[in-house]
């Protein structure tokens, strides 16, 4: 049966030379490093993430009196609930831990010069729809510390000249968090923002395959590559199948990160969700220290050096500006780390004040 089937799309797809074409005559450079997987591994947290949100909804009533209620019985009734939802829960700051580090690989090896520019905005705006989808998941739960939390979050909308106090009403739908901030963040976070995540990871892997993968900028023998002023895909004569060649390694990568999501839910799952989370929401009492989550603790933190809200999210907005348009600004063909000195100078630097600005923020 499973023989006439293959036969018959064989005869009518072609799916022998499309196997072909996209795993064993499919090139990669002979220097190919690890960091090329994240992009593998990226894919399969994605979809895990998908997957335990599914399992989530059979059980999750989104309703602020019944909200917490559920995410109790789904982790005290519900046979394995506990399970799916940290895989859900601590999934999500894997998720941003390996797109830091996919972001960091691309700059240091300079994968994001022309003619690769729509690949890296592209990546970027899936940078951002990822912080969107677990800021809006943060609140679900309608415990204490996610309640309290998207209420500083926001709060910093209001700094927005102008259209500041609108825009705080818009998010919340109405002056305070309530049950219309649950809705719109419910919808944005399981229907608007998980299609426009997958539409843009299929136009990234499209980008990333139309033009071909970027060698990396190591060796003695390394060359910019000529960048032609029509459309050249990038070909690697000589180089390494993807299947299986490259593929055993994508894998290893994978049940790394795995592994170690497995292991942070099992033996360390207070790392990021604090005791706050298993407490019910209450409007009426404040709590002490409430601070975002640690990938958002640099703009949190931001927002409290500078004398007013507005130059904090000025200064936001100028680095995450200047980090899309990245490679409209930084144009020479050379990738080179050795060789562009000033690039990696403020690469280092950024790292640092991230780092820096984080732990501050962490204890201040």
């Amino acid at each position: 049966m499973l023989e006439r089937l293959y036969h018959f799309l064989e005869v009518r797809l072609g799916i022998r030379d499309i196997l072909e074409q996209n795993l064993t005559k499919y090139l990669l450079p002979n220097n190919v490093n690890i960091w090329y997987t994240l992009g593998a591994v990226l894919i399969t947290l994605f979809v895990t993430q998908f997957i335990t949100g599914i399992l989530l909804l059979v059980y999750y009533v989104p309703n602020p009196a019944e909200a917490f209620q559920s995410v109790e019985r789904i982790m005290n009734e519900v046979p394995y609930g506990w399970l799916i939802r940290y895989l859900h829960a601590v999934g999500s700051n894997v998720i941003v831990i390996a797109l830091l580090l996919h972001m960091l690989s691309v700059l240091f090896m300079g994968s994001y010069k022309k003619p690769r520019e729509l690949t890296w905005v592209s990546g970027f705006i899936l940078l951002n729809l990822s912080f969107a989808l677990c800021l809006t998941g943060y609140l679900l739960p309608w415990s204490q510390l996610s309640f309290w939390a998207t209420t500083v979050a926001t709060d910093a909308a209001g700094a927005v000249p102008v259209i500041g106090d609108a825009l705080v009403r818009f998010l919340r739908g109405g002056a305070m968090v309530g049950d219309a901030t649950l809705g719109r963040f419910f919808a944005l976070h399981v229907m608007v923002l998980p299609a426009m995540l997958a539409g843009l990871v299929g136009f990234h892997l499209f980008c990333v395959r139309r033009i071909g993968i970027s060698r990396p900028p190591f060796g003695e023998d390394y060359r910019p590559a000529e960048v032609k002023g029509y459309f050249h895909h990038e070909e690697h004569p000589g180089g390494i199948p993807f299947f299986p060649n490259y593929a055993i390694k994508d894998m290893a990568v994978i049940f790394f990160f795995l592994a170690g999501l497995v292991y942070l839910v099992f033996f360390a799952p207070g790392l990021f969700i604090p005791p706050s989370a298993f407490e019910p929401a209450d409007p009426f009492t404040t709590p002490e220290h409430i601070k975002p989550e640690w990938y958002f603790l640099w703009a949190y933190q931001t927002l409290k050096i500078f004398p007013s809200e507005f130059l904090g999210l000025a200064v936001q907005g100028l680095v995450m500006t200047g980090l899309a348009l990245l490679p409209f600004i930084d144009r020479g063909s050379e990738r080179r780390p050795g060789r562009r000195p000033l690039f990696i100078a403020c690469y280092i630097l950024g790292i640092l004040l991230f780092v820096g600005i984080s732990v501050w923020g962490h204890y201040s």
